[in-house]
Order: C-alpha cells, then structure tokens, then sequence
C-alpha cells in the first residue's frame, strides 16, 4: 500500500446515518460522511472512490459549529467538525450493511 491510500483511508472518519441522509440516499443517491477536518473536496472523492469501489459525481464539504453546552456551572463547547455530502453516478451505490 502507497503512503498515499493510507492517507486516504484517514480521511473518511465515519458514515452518518440519518433520517435526512437515508432520504437523501434514496432520492438523490446521496451519501453522507463525517470527515477530517483538514479534508477537501478532492480528497473526499478519492478516499470514496478507493474505500467502496464507486465513481463519485459531486462532493459538498461543510463545516459544522460545536455547540455550547453547559457542564454544572461551567460552560463548555463541543468541537467543530466537517461533513460530506457524496453523490455518486448512476448505476453505483454503497451498502453499509456490507461494508
């Protein structure tokens, strides 16, 4: 394995499975993912493309706000992080339950 599919295989930290994703999946083949914080868009569609074996059409990366909570009397806040709407070509798909 190059240092590069490594890098890659870090990008993606986790799928998010939703009631918005799963409509999103089943209307407009759209797949969400949390992802690195440092992540592009570009290096979200290779670390897809290599970990599941499908041709990616788009990518949208956004960044989500940690919100602040409190803790007793203390304020705390909880860590920004950044997402990945995924949307694949026709005729691909990824089955979680499998992968």
């Amino acid at each position: 394995m190059s240092i590069e599919r490594v890098k890659l295989a870090g990008v993606i930290l986790a799928p998010i499975v939703s009631e918005k994703s799963s409509i999103a999946a089943e209307d407009n083949n759209q797949f969400v993912f949390r992802v690195e914080k440092s992540a592009n868009k570009l290096q979200v569609k290779k670390a897809v493309e290599l970990m599941f074996d499908v041709e990616v059409d788009s990518v949208r990366v956004l960044n989500v706000k940690g919100k602040v909570k409190r803790f007793g009397r203390t304020l705390g806040k909880r860590s920004d992080w950044k997402k990945a709407y995924v949307k694949l070509k026709a005729g691909h798909e990824i089955d979680f339950a499998s992968a």
